[in-house]
């Protein structure tokens, strides 16, 4: 007899919120993706150009786990101009054991939005000053909202700013941050003048251009790029990642469709350049930030392990609390 259980995006958004285990979890993951013998294959992604659409399939299996997780998802980009997200998917978590599917995950991107997050958050924790106070978020959609909440797990955060192309949107979400974090989040202008002052700098958005110049990167600040998991897509300048500290979450996908794919494209950075990735840094086999006033960047693609971690802690607190709908056959 095998046992199926299927979990919904309430029963998952009630049992798997964003908080420091699901921060821990991931960096978890990232250590894990430097220490052991994970199988990660490359990202699979299928285009649909014409609806500004395209689908990611990522997985990964760690040694030890009894699980692995596959997902599926979706990001069409025109969704919100006929009321519908831009993001959705699902998860199936199957037995590492025997293959057998213990878990159908139907949480529309719910979980991807926390894990993605949560390494925005784990970046900062490694490479940011431990004193970053100033936010500057570019973006104002679900990811930005979640990544400022991120970073206020993790760093004493006590002014944001928002800047996104829709400043209607922008506002609306600000205003919403303001209230659930309890300090001021403002909306810039311009993306110049979001930068300047900040601390951290984290970017959401689907931009196939660059948002962030690096002109306007001062000393000792961070960025967080976390939009260009495609490769059209392109929201750092490439004169920055140059300049500054890189950190990859991996670099075999970042040489190919990370904001570091732009800069080679560039001939800025070479092809093979030994750069450090966020796991080793973790792990302490890399150095990340060595000073006060370096400037760092973590390139974030999303990884398929942080999809296995994710799925693996969402199926244990389900067990936990009994929830889900279990199917035998």
């Amino acid at each position: 007899m095998t046992r199926m259980t299927i979990l919904t995006e309430a029963e998952l958004r009630r049992i798997v919120p964003l908080d420091r285990e699901a921060v821990l979890c991931v960096e978890n993951a990232f250590h894990a993706l430097a220490t052991r013998a994970v199988a990660m294959p490359p990202i699979l992604r299928l285009d649909i150009p014409e609806h500004r659409g395209e689908v990611d399939v990522k997985t990964a299996y760690v040694p030890g786990l009894d699980g692995f997780a596959i997902k599926i998802s979706p990001g069409f980009f025109d969704n919100p101009k006929i009321g519908l997200p831009s993001t959705n998917g699902m998860m199936v978590l199957l037995s590492s054991r025997t293959g057998l599917v213990q878990a159908l995950l139907l949480d529309n991107g719910y979980l991807t939005d926390v894990r993605t997050a949560a390494a925005g958050a784990v970046a900062a924790k490694h490479l940011s000053r431990g004193d970053s106070s100033v936010a500057a978020v570019f973006g104002a959609g679900m990811q930005a909202r979640l990544q400022l909440e991120a970073l206020a797990l993790v760093r004493p955060i006590r002014e944001a700013r928002l800047w996104a192309r829709d400043g209607q949107k922008a506002e609306a979400t600000a205003s919403t941050l303001a209230e659930k974090l309890g300090f001021p989040v403002e909306v810039a202008t311009d993306p110049k003048a979001a930068v300047a002052g900040a601390d951290i700098i984290v970017t959401t958005t689907p931009s196939e251009t660059p948002i962030l110049k690096a002109e306007w990167l001062q000393p000792g600040q961070h960025v967080t790029a976390m939009g260009s998991d495609a490769e059209h897509k392109n929201e750092i300048d490439p004169q920055a990642i140059a300049r500054a500290t890189y950190v990859a979450d991996s670099l075999i996908q970042t040489r190919r469709l990370g904001e570091l794919h732009h800069a080679i494209a560039a001939g800025l950075v070479a092809p093979d350049a030994e750069l450090a990735e966020l796991g080793k840094v973790i792990a302490g086999l890399r150095t990340g930030r060595t000073s006060a006033s370096e400037i760092t960047i973590a390139d974030l693609t999303g990884t398929g392990i942080q999809d296995t971690a994710i799925a693996t802690l969402a199926f244990a607190r389900a067990n936990a609390a009994n929830v889900g709908t279990t199917f035998e056959s």
